[in-house]
């Protein structure tokens, strides 16, 4: 027998093993060839798209940058970056159930039953708490880095504070849950305070490894606002209208200067740390936003015209019949009373409308209303607050005016303005004729750069002879007049009142007025003008009587805080050669 070689035992399934190798291997290629390709089509996807796509603990988030601060002049913090927290769990990822849902209970203060049913739920992440005070997320947060609950999730959310409350709330303005701000200055400066965002995936997998890359941060800003002075102009107001039944009011205090605003407030206002449960009208910046129709106040305008314009002269006289029949519609004085012959300090120390619609009558509309808009009546102060109203007055030529209007405007009916355009108008008398732009920021600084802002002027509306002639008679106005309620002891104050019908679409309402005083300080070289403004008060029937008191109790302390001498030490200062300018503010 021939012999043969040694026989292997036959495997059939080893065969077929053998015979199909190839071709699967094949097939797995192809498949992840396709898979790589798939993998590299979702890049191209839009990022809402692949935002679907990713698993459910994965979200695409818009981080925004740390907000600039908002300081006062002096450096103090008005408007600042605080941090919440939001908590989740991972439910697969919680060892022990029962103490897990009672320590985070414990801390976040809701129902252990309730923490209980998200950690055991087969969900992949529960939410527990979407908005967790900063003191408590990190009560979690160290309980979570100490491996007590590694399950939960813990994201940081920047939040806007306001930690002066209310204080300025109407000139700062808010920060919405959008992080973007609206009104005041974090509206009118969002672009520069908030920075530059950015996109970034944020995971719910308790043990992703955050992102540290910082976005850019926003500038900050210093505004002209003092603290102390807008502290003191919000006590005055509330009181104000607490003492004198007022629905509302406003005050400015501005250096005419240099239109630097150092306190603006009005009532009533509104916590920015809680701005949504605040009525959405209070978000408002009456001071820059209402229009009303101002009464005599706007006298000292029309008299500074009608001066300048040449019309009449400081020793100009007319003959006061107590009524004016030429208008269209009787013009009468305020008393009903005839004055006989008046001369130009007369007119505003009685407050003579009669006196006040001769002028306009004398100057024309075409000189009357040039005049009244080289004073920024019916346009924008420009100051840079978000949501300024441009006032209203009717011209020559507009379809419901009428001659009526001119005598009527001259003391300050049928025409509107914001209490910001008539402090900024009455400070060109103030300023030598100069008429300032109104300004709430001192500097924006960002990073190393340091932006300052400018004074910068809106006109010479008078000369400095008008301004000056008229000033003098405004301060007769308060050591003469009716406006005595405003006088100061120690410095000479130039003011006038301002008692103003409200329009209503029947005519005008007479039972109730608003009330005005508006003064600079000291007269011969003023430091600041102010405004008192308040809403159909009930205390009295004249603004001698109700909002004069207001500025005299306002500028007693306003001096102080300004560190304005008397006149007599002020004198003595100048004759050894000092000045009152230069005394720090």
């Amino acid at each position: 027998m021939t012999a043969n070689a040694t026989a292997r035992p036959l495997n059939p399934q080893r065969d077929v093993f053998n015979q199909r190798l190839p071709l699967v291997i094949v097939i797995m290629v192809i498949v992840s060839g396709a898979l790589l390709l798939r993998m590299l089509s979702f890049q191209q996807l839009a990022p809402e798209v692949l935002n679907e796509l990713r698993p459910d603990y994965d979200r695409e988030v818009r981080l925004a940058a740390a907000r600039g601060l908002v300081y006062d002049h002096n450096g103090q913090r008005l408007a600042v970056n605080t941090l919440e927290y939001r908590i989740g769990v991972s439910p697969n990822l919680v060892s022990d159930p029962p103490r897990t849902a009672r320590l985070l209970a414990t801390i976040l203060g809701i129902d252990e039953l309730e923490v209980f049913r998200a950690v055991t739920s087969t969900a992949v992440w529960e939410l527990l708490a979407s908005r967790v005070p900063a003191e408590i997320g990190q009560q979690v947060e160290q309980l979570k880095n100490d491996g007590q609950l590694l399950a939960v999730t813990i994201e940081k959310i920047p939040r806007r504070s306001y930690p002066q409350g209310t204080l300025g709330a109407q000139l700062l303005g808010f920060v919405g849950g959008d992080l973007k701000g609206y009104y005041g200055v974090e509206g009118r400066f969002q672009d520069q305070i908030a920075g530059r965002a950015r996109e970034e995936i944020v995971s719910d997998i308790p043990f992703a490894v955050p992102n540290d890359t910082e976005p850019d941060r926003g500038a900050d800003i210093y505004l002209t606002i003092d603290r102390d002075i807008q502290f003191l102009v919000e006590s005055q107001l509330a009181l104000a209208v607490d003492q004198t039944g007022a629905t509302g009011g406003t005050i400015i205090v501005m250096n005419p200067r240099n239109g630097n605003i150092l306190g603006m407030a009005s009532w009533p206002s509104f916590d920015p740390n809680a701005f949504l449960t605040a009525d959405v009208e209070a978000w408002r910046n009456p001071a820059i936003s209402d229009e009303y129709e101002p009464g005599s106040v706007l006298k000292v305008l029309t008299v500074a015209a009608g001066i300048e314009a040449g019309t009449i002269t400081p020793n100009w006289t007319y003959n006061d019949q107590g009524r004016l029949d030429i208008c269209g519609v009787p013009v009468l004085n305020w008393d009903r009373r005839a004055y006989g012959v008046v001369d130009t300090t007369g007119l505003l120390v009685n407050s003579l409308n009669v006196g006040a619609g001769t002028i306009a009558l004398e100057m024309g509309p075409n000189s009357f209303y040039a005049m009244m808009s080289r004073f920024g009546m019916g346009r924008l102060t420009g100051i840079n607050l978000a949501a300024e109203a441009d006032g209203t007055m009717l011209t020559m030529g507009d379809p419901e005016w009428s001659q009526s209007n001119l005598c009527t405007n001259a003391f300050g009916q049928g025409i509107a303005v914001t209490p910001l355009q008539l402090v900024t108008a009455v400070s060109a008398i103030a300023n030598d004729g100069l008429m300032m732009q109104p300004n709430v920021v001192e500097r924006i600084v960002d990073g190393d750069q340091i932006i300052w802002s400018q004074p910068t002027a809106l006109g010479r509306p008078i000369s400095a002879d008008t301004a000056h002639t008229v000033r003098d008679m405004m301060v007769q106005v308060v050591n003469q007049g009716l406006d005595e309620g405003a006088r100061l002891s120690g410095y000479t104050v130039a003011g006038k009142t301002g008692t103003a019908e409200i329009p209503i679409p029947t005519g005008y309402r007479t039972d109730r007025f608003i009330m005005s005083f508006i003064g600079f300080l000291p007269a011969d070289d003023p430091q600041v003008i102010v405004l008192v403004k308040l809403d159909e008060p009930t205390s009295g029937n004249w603004a001698s009587q109700v909002a004069a008191p207001v500025f005299r109790q306002l500028a007693e302390r306003l001096v102080i805080l300004l560190e304005i001498p008397p006149d007599a030490v002020r004198q003595a200062l100048i004759e050894q050669g000092g000045a009152v300018n230069a005394i720090q503010r």
